[in-house]
Formats: C-alpha cells, structure tokens, sequence
C-alpha cells in the first residue's frame, strides 16, 4: 500500500510538472521589433500620371505573441517620420513639411494595438489607433504570419509578420494638393521581431 501511495504522487507530481510546462508554453512571449528588417513601404497616387513609392522605418517598438492563442497578443510601436525616403532629397522635404506629414511638429507616428481576430492558421486583422500629426484614428491591418522559428545560426528566436492597409489621408488633416496627390494611401508593414523578454519593460518614448 505504501508502494502504491507513493507511486500515485509520483504519478500527480508527474502530471502537475507536465500542466505547468504547458502554462508556461501555453503564455504569450515577448519580442522587440528587429529595426533594421522591420519596414513600411506606402504608395499614393501623383496626378493620376503614376502611384510613387515611399519608404519609412520602425523606430522602436514591442510584440506580445502565442502562436497559439492570438487573442492575446499585443503590439506597440513608433514610426520615424524623418526616415522618410521617396528617393529624392528635396521630395523628402517637402513631404515632411507642415502641409504633409508635419515631422518638425510631431516627428513619430505611434501604433498601438487594442484587438487581434484570427481568421484562420496564418492570416488575421490587426485592431488599433495609429496616431499621426496629432491626430489618432482607428486603423485595421489584415496579415499574415509568416513565421516563428531561430534564425540559420541559432543566434535569436523570430517572429516574421506582412500586413497591409488603406488610409484616408484626410482623416488625419493631410488635405493639401487634393488635385495633384491621391486621397487613399496604400501601406505594406513588413515586420520581424526578436524574442526579448525585457522588451515590454524596456520602451523607450519617443
């Protein structure tokens, strides 16, 4: 009998270690977003003649992920509005001026989530305000997950997204041109992100 007792907690012990493991797999982790492979890329139409392309890059930012569980993942970010690159230097500057995107004013463009819905293994939309120029709007992102895995040499654990979005340029007091510059802005979010459990704690402001 006494056999037995003890082989029956070592049996409960076995099985609460086990549920344990799984609580903790089971957690969203945490990720700073890679910098350098993180980009966003936007189009808008010029005088119907061609759609140029821009480029700006994520200044800092945090993922909170579960593969498994989306519902519980979260994100926050800052866009460097002054890494603004439409291939021209003077084309730059005047994009940045106060009539565009007003970068002297207010030089980051701020994301934070407030929902994920899952649409099904790979795909879901993005829920959150994007604030720019001082002004925030509500914006959805579908995309894609890509990946999560180490990279080729073992040296991180990644998180690989692609998103994209149309935004009304108005909607955020961008109204100049309106005969020469399209109204609807298409974007394309390119995301890697590096496992770091002190990248939530660690955010820096802007």
């Amino acid at each position: 009998m006494v056999i037995s007792r003890l082989t029956n907690r070592l049996f409960l012990f076995a099985i609460g270690a086990l549920l344990s493991c799984a609580a903790a797999q089971a957690a969203p982790a945490t990720y700073r977003y890679d910098t350098t492979h993180s980009q966003i890329v936007f189009s808008i139409d010029h005088n119907g003649y061609s759609r140029p392309f821009g480029r700006l890059h994520i200044a800092r930012g945090w993922l909170r992920f579960d593969p498994d569980d989306w519902s519980q993942s979260a994100t926050e970010l800052d866009i460097d509005l002054g890494s603004l690159d439409m291939g021209d230097a003077e084309w730059n500057a005047a994009v940045l001026k106060p009539s565009f995107l007003d970068s002297e004013k207010a030089r980051y463009a701020h994301f934070v989530s407030t929902s994920v819905e899952r649409k099904d293994a790979t795909h879901g939309v993005l829920h959150g305000q994007l604030s720019l120029r001082g002004i925030t709007r509500a914006v959805e992102l579908p995309f894609t997950f890509n990946r999560l895995a180490k990279t080729i040499y073992g040296l991180h654990t990644v998180a690989g997204f692609s998103a994209s979005a149309m935004l009304d340029r108005n909607d955020f007091g961008i109204t100049a041109n309106p005969g020469a510059i399209g109204r609807t802005v298409a974007v394309w979010v390119e995301l890697e992100a590096i496992l770091d459990d002190t990248a939530q704690s660690n955010k820096e402001s802007p």
